[in-house]
């Protein structure tokens, strides 16, 4: 198979400080592995509307259609909350997902050991925390037709659609049973057949596909506001969690604040086999672009560093690379280095952005 090919969409805020240390580790496999990788970068975001006037151009929307994956920073910033919302930065991050049609959000919940006391549950329940929460990323309410701000009489109304067709549930629900497998072999669907019919077709459907398909995988269903509750009460329970664009949005950042800081989350968004037989794939960290600390070398890169992990493993099947970068994250932060947001009241040797990437570059060299 020819050179992997990515491209690097750095955004706004902290993005370009976060993506030039995965930038270094890049380059790291490059020299030190014999892995070289395709590498070009674009823009996104309020970068790209400063540049073009629309926060994702359609050369750059051409150009990732065609390579390998996607690795994008962050987009957005005090300094676009005045623009149109049709040309705001997140709406680019939206068009590459929809256009590219990465239709499975994946979202890692891991609590590494040395940051289980980050969380603000106790120790011994988010202690060896790994579950993954697969969202569905490109239909739901988000994308629903009829949708707007209209008037009614004499106030206004806004409307939202919340729209599932059974092949867009079966799809994202066999992605979950599918990392199942290579897991613990649970899935947990959530959503609010009580009270909602796109509920009740999304129930329907995943134990369809879960009857036909994966009658091996242990399959349970929970309505959504349950499980928030049970993610804060015993996150443990759970391996794979699947469910729609809305409720996926909510139960992802509630598992994400159980591992102490949004700074150490990587996401991966993946669509259907290309021609050349890998998915069609963006890569990201969960983090928001925090403009304030822009520029100030405060920005925690790992979050960064671990999608490019993900990117690895689910888009150039090297699982054993993969494990190599997270090892080295994971020894990095048993050494007690912390970037300003994990700095808690254990204390710790404080490191700036690229610190952090010095750390984790010099712990993969130790790999060797």
């Amino acid at each position: 198979m020819s050179t992997p090919s990515l491209l690097i969409l750095a955004g706004d805020g902290i993005g370009p400080e976060v993506m030039a240390e995965v930038r270094r580790i890049i380059d790291w496999f490059g020299s030190k592995r014999g892995i070289a990788f395709e590498v070009s970068e674009d823009l996104v975001g309020g970068a790209a509307y400063d540049a073009h006037g629309v926060p994702l151009s359609d050369a750059t929307m051409a150009r990732a259609q065609e390579v390998d994956a996607v690795l994008l920073g962050a987009v957005g910033g005090p300094k676009y909350d005045a623009l149109d919302f049709s040309v705001k930065p997140e709406r680019g991050l939206l068009r590459l997902r929809k256009e590219m049609d990465l239709f499975a959000n994946l979202r890692p919940a891991q609590c590494f050991d040395a940051l289980a006391d980050f969380s603000s549950l106790k120790r011994e329940v988010v202690a060896g925390l790994d579950i993954m929460i697969v969202r569905e990323l490109t239909s739901g309410v988000y994308f629903g037709e009829p949708r707007g701000i209209h008037k009614e009489g004499n106030e206004r109304v806004g409307i939202n659609t919340q729209r599932y067709t059974e092949s867009e549930i079966a799809r994202v629900a066999r992605a979950a049973f599918d990392l199942a497998r290579k897991r613990a072999g649970r899935v947990c669907s959530m959503e609010k057949a009580n009270v909602m019919e796109s509920g009740v077709l999304w129930r329907q459907v995943v134990q369809e596909v879960h009857d036909a398909d994966y009658p091996e995988i242990a399959l349970s269903h929970m309505y959504a506001d349950n499980g928030a509750m049970q993610l804060v009460r015993a996150p443990k329970q759970f391996d794979v969690i699947v469910t729609d664009n809305l409720f996926g949005d909510v139960l992802s950042d509630c598992a994400a604040m159980l591992t102490g800081s949004l700074g150490m989350l990587p996401s991966a968004s993946l669509g259907l086999p290309m021609e050349n037989g890998r998915p069609r794939a963006l890569y990201e960290p969960v983090h928001g672009s925090a403009p304030d600390i822009a520029g100030q070398g405060k920005a925690n890169p790992i979050a960064c560093i671990l999608s490019f992990a993900m990117a690895l493993r689910y888009s150039f099947d090297m699982g054993d690379e993969a494990a190599r970068v997270e090892r080295a994250v994971e020894s990095v932060l048993a050494d007690g280095l912390r970037t300003a947001d994990l700095m808690g009241p254990e204390g710790g040797t404080p490191v700036s952005t690229s610190g952090m990437g010095d750390a984790v570059l010099a712990a993969l060299d130790e790999s060797l």
